[in-house]
């Protein structure tokens, strides 16, 4: 049975929905990420930047164990143990991995950065905030451009693409974001958040995670605590 180290996070919630909906059976090994747990060796033998989430699959490729780390590659590896989400045709798979790329380089980091700014800073700094804030809104309209001609990210089709980027847009308030100004990203991330495979997916590990309010908290995931690993 797969094992997925994870934690009730946009990229944790990537590879929940995936799980579910590819009905592959699973077992979530909790890494509570604010009491260090990213730390512990045997997470870093398969996360070596410990970030979660992380997968090991018994039956891997030619029936032998992998472990992955990075949500992106993940997603690609369950896609491909599957034949689900990803186009086999070339240029279909392209045009997903170009969205699921802007995703990891994008959607999520800047995203990021509007989360912790606006939310977890102890200190607001104003150039920070409306940095991160115009790129946050930048970014949707980005893609509620593309869903004006399209009814997913990568085409007619679902994809890897939507279930990385639908997480992420979940917290869209923390963000800045009003939905009156991306009408059509909004039909999407509706249409998206019920499909019964994701509302299964965003609910897994959700009763354990707990806001970050501590300086302890703060110092596991954002301060020194992160340059002692490596």
């Amino acid at each position: 049975m797969i094992e997925v180290y994870s934690w009730a996070t946009p990229n944790g919630h990537k590879v929940h929905i995936m799980l579910e909906e590819c009905g592959l059976p699973y077992r979530v090994m909790p890494v509570d990420i604010g009491a260090g747990e990213q730390f512990k060796p045997e997470f870093l033998a398969i996360s070596p930047n410990n970030k979660i989430p992380a997968l090991h699959d018994p039956d891997g490729p030619d029936g032998q164990p992998i472990s992955l780390f990075e949500s992106g590659a993940i997603l690609l590896y369950l896609a491909s143990k599957t034949g689900r989400f990803l186009p086999e045709g070339t240029a279909a798979k392209y045009e997903v991995l170009e969205w699921l790329m802007f995703q990891m380089a994008s959607v999520g980091p800047m995203l990021g950065q509007a989360h912790h700014f606006r939310i977890y800073s102890p200190e607001k700094i104003p150039y920070a905030i409306e940095r991160y804030t115009n790129e946050a809104k930048r970014l949707y309209a980005v893609m509620n451009k593309r869903l004006a001609k399209s009814t997913y990210l990568a085409g007619p089709q679902y994809s890897i693409a939507d279930i990385a980027v639908f997480p992420w847009l979940r917290s869209w308030k923390n963000q800045g974001i009003s939905w009156a100004d991306y009408p059509h990203l909004k039909g999407w991330f509706d249409e998206v958040g019920a499909r019964p495979a994701v509302k299964r997916g965003v609910e897994v590990l959700a009763n354990l995670r707990k806001p970050i309010t501590g300086e302890r908290e703060r110092e596991i995931l954002f301060g020194e605590r992160q340059l002692k690993q490596h």
